[in-house]
């Protein structure tokens, strides 16, 4: 899955009713520490039958349900937290203090919501809050807030769980990392030694650890807890298979229905054999134009990378612009047979490879408010591979984006001179549609492993490279005559517009993500780095450089097409290290490449960046979806409200879905 990386607009607009089609659609909604908030449109959905409408509602219902699932898998103290924080901001009429004080309060909480917890949603460091334990407590008491006592460490004490997940080498990642994944006292040798015991071989294996929870019983042995009705998270799942069997019933056809069906027979039983199963039918579900992702889903959380957080996305396929993601995918033979892999690493017959364009309808868990823009589904290898995947462009979302971005200063400040500026402004858009459709659509089902080769051999540094092959493959082809003959680029000069936004972001503009003296944790900022800064270094014909002017720095790209060599040398060399799972070349490039930052560069990017007043990370809320019923309780439409303030939605979606205890 790839997360989109760009830096948005400034300008902070007052929140307004936006009646659909009355006035102009308005994407800004808040704006908070580093963080805005944005919502986006729903177009072609009054174009859905009814039926479909009902699809979209129901499987929504069903996203929303487990919510409280993400901020528990996040930290065993969240719900806690968010649940005394919400509480004190509901009786704020009985605190006594100042506006700062209570502005202070409130942008706390708002970010605990955007970050489903305390930790920030994309570093993993804990934030703490701007107020005083002492504060909160004296405000609690004034409002007749009760709360568990042993949160308060846990938010305002920075030694305590200063990590949501943590990808430091050298220690015990399972112990260093504040995620609820392992319970209490389960080490990384002791998680690792017991998916080791129970490693599937076969030709068709089980995602062992996929829905669960790795805990000491009273003998000190290590058992799972698995994500089930009647299980751990069972309040929320049953919740969530109540509106999956109403989904079940406005299927659109006797494919969506076999998937929708295997699903809530996982969330029932937990049984791996049946969560293959549904990704098996999932895939086979072509025809439908209602779609959806709903479960334990992306493993970046997890220090070792086995389990899934909770995520959910409901969408419909834009018939228009999945033309462009079917050519692509029509032509992956293509791809791979002409990519600079070795041979041995290639698929001989790529199957299944089916892409499209989707319209978003609702977010939740893992990807809600903070979202990817492109998603390649199931993850599992040997489904890929014997099924195929499905890949998506979220185009709503990123149209979105590029609204809110319009006119905020930053390519002017970042950018080498004007005339890059121009050719980013004509083509920069297109190049990260395209980046996306090639990432998604043929970069993560490109390449094989070799047998015996396991999807975790590559242990915490998998998702980096995963990242990186996906990313080289899509910008290896970015350059390719091929995209022009397709006619998905406009001429052959319109790459440069890609390369020079990858090398900038990698090398440079991404820091503005990182805190002073931080390395960089985060998979897919290392992917980034990792790959820009190994071209950089294997440069040795200035391909690139980075220039100084007047006391700031630049990217400054000499040769094209010397670059694209490079990145064609580095895929070869990623794809090696994944077909092979030579976890030790892994770690070397990783380490290398991928996680020290340089702190003259970075100091200098923060400053110029802050003069700008953007905020690098968004995040959205969403539509409201309002079932519209006759006089016998019968649906007749779905129509959608885009006036929802994001403090309204997220104190709603705390009435509404909060489903689980506050222990787990």
């Amino acid at each position: 899955m790839k997360k989109y990386v760009f830096v948005l607009c400034t300008a902070l607009l007052a929140l307004c009713a936006c009646e659909k089609k009355a006035t102009k659609f308005q994407y800004t909604v808040d704006k908070f520490y580093d963080l805005e908030i944005l919502r986006y449109d729903v177009p072609g959905f009054d174009s859905l039958s009814l039926q479909q409408k009902e699809l979209v509602y129901y499987l929504s219902e069903a996203a929303l349900q487990g919510r409280d699932i993400l901020f528990d898998q996040n930290g065993r103290y969240n719900l806690r937290i968010r649940r005394a924080l919400e509480a004190l901001y509901v009786e704020r009429d009985k605190v006594q203090c100042t506006q700062a004080e209570w502005d202070a309060f409130e942008r706390y909480l708002k970010r605990v919501w955007f970050s489903n917890g305390i930790h920030h949603h994309y570093s993993k460091d804990k934030f703490l809050p701007d107020f005083t334990q002492e504060w909160f407590e004296t405000a609690c008491k004034q409002a007749g807030v009760e709360y568990d006592a042993a949160i308060l460490p846990v938010m305002f004490d920075p030694a305590v769980m200063p990590k949501c997940t943590t990808a430091q080498d050298g220690v015990d990642l399972v112990l260093n990392s504040a995620g609820n994944y392992y319970g209490e006292g389960v080490t990384q040798a002791e998680a690792e030694a017991w998916y080791a015991e129970h490693k599937d071989n076969s030709p068709e294996p089980l995602w062992i650890g996929l829905n669960s929870q790795l805990v000491k019983n009273e003998n000190g042995d290590i058992v799972e807890r698995v994500y089930k009705v009647g299980g751990l998270y069972g309040e929320a799942l049953e919740k969530v298979v109540y509106w999956l069997r109403k989904a079940y019933e406005v299927a659109e056809n006797d494919e969506q229905k076999l998937a929708i069906e295997k699903m809530i027979e996982f969330n029932e039983t937990g049984d791996l054999k049946t969560f293959n199963e549904y990704c098996i039918a999932w895939v086979k579900d072509l025809n439908s134009r209602v779609d959806y992702v709903n479960g334990f889903t992306e493993t970046y959380a997890d220090p070792l990378g086995i389990t899934g957080t909770w995520e959910s996305m409901v969408n419909f396929k834009d018939l228009e612009a999945t033309k462009r993601t079917q050519l692509i995918s029509s032509n992956a033979q293509w791809f791979e047979d002409h990519s600079t892999t070795d041979p041995k690493y290639k698929k001989e017959e790529v199957k299944g490879v089916t892409a499209k364009v989707i319209t978003a309808a609702i977010l939740a868990g893992d990807c809600y408010p903070s979202t990817p823009i492109g998603i390649n589904l199931p993850n599992a290898n040997w489904i890929r591979k014997e099924y195929g995947s499905k890949s998506v462009t979220i185009d709503n979302l990123v149209h979105a984006y590029n609204e809110a971005a319009k006119g905020n200063g930053f390519n002017e400040e970042f950018m080498i001179d004007a005339n890059t500026c121009a050719l980013y402004n004509k083509y920069g858009a297109v190049c990260g549609d395209l980046h996306t459709d090639l990432h998604e659509c043929v970069g993560h089902g490109s390449g094989k492993l070799l047998p015996g080769v396991t999807k975790d051999a590559l242990k915490e540094h998998a998702s980096t490279i995963e990242e990186a092959r996906a990313d080289l493959f899509g910008l290896y082809y970015l350059a390719d005559p091929k995209l022009v003959e397709l006619g998905l680029l406009p001429d052959a000069e319109a790459f440069k517009a890609g390369y020079y936004q990858q090398m900038m972001n990698g090398l440079m503009t991404q820091l503005v993500r990182i805190e002073p003296g931080k390395d960089i944790e985060e998979a897919h900022m290392r992917n980034r780095q990792l790959i820009a800064g190994w071209v950089y270094d294997h440069a040795t014909n200035k391909e690139v450089e980075i220039i100084e002017r007047e006391g700031k720095h630049y990217l400054q790209i000499n040769d094209y097409q010397g670059l694209r060599r490079l990145y064609g040398e580095l895929l070869a060399e990623i794809q090696r290290i994944t077909s092979e799972g030579d976890y030790p070349a892994a770690k070397a490039i990783v380490e290398k490449y991928a996680v020290k930052v340089n702190q003259d560069l970075h100091k200098e990017v923060l400053a110029r960046y802050k003069k700008l007043n953007l905020a690098p990370y968004k995040g959205f809320v969403n539509p409201v979806y309002k079932p519209v019923v006759d006089k016998n309780g019968q649906i007749t439409d779905i129509q959608l409200d885009f006036t929802e303030s994001y403090v309204a939605q997220h104190l709603r979606y705390s009435r509404d879905y909060s489903n689980l205890p506050d222990v787990n």
